[in-house]
């Protein structure tokens, strides 16, 4: 559990706040991380538009996030599904 713990927090990247640690989204960091990837994104498709066939992917903050969301809420609070490239 000790090195479980650490890795989980400060270097696992989670799907559900858009692939960032707990850690960088505790402190904040997150904004900066996010805004940097959809500045990436939109750049690598203004470059070669060929390559996408919609949209790209979301790196939106999310508002809330939750450890263990009732599955009832969780289902009402999905975003539509979009294209992810």
């Amino acid at each position: 559990m000790a090195d479980f713990v650490p890795w989980y927090n400060d270097e696992h990247r989670h799907s559900g706040i858009r692939f960032v640690t707990p850690g960088e989204r505790h402190n904040g960091e997150d904004i900066a991380i996010l805004e940097q990837r959809k500045v990436v994104y939109e750049a690598a498709r203004n470059e070669h538009p060929e390559r996408w066939s919609g949209d790209i992917r979301n790196w939106d903050r999310p508002e809330t996030v939750s450890l263990n969301p009732d599955k009832s809420d969780h289902q009402k609070k999905q975003e539509p599904t979009q294209n992810r490239n």
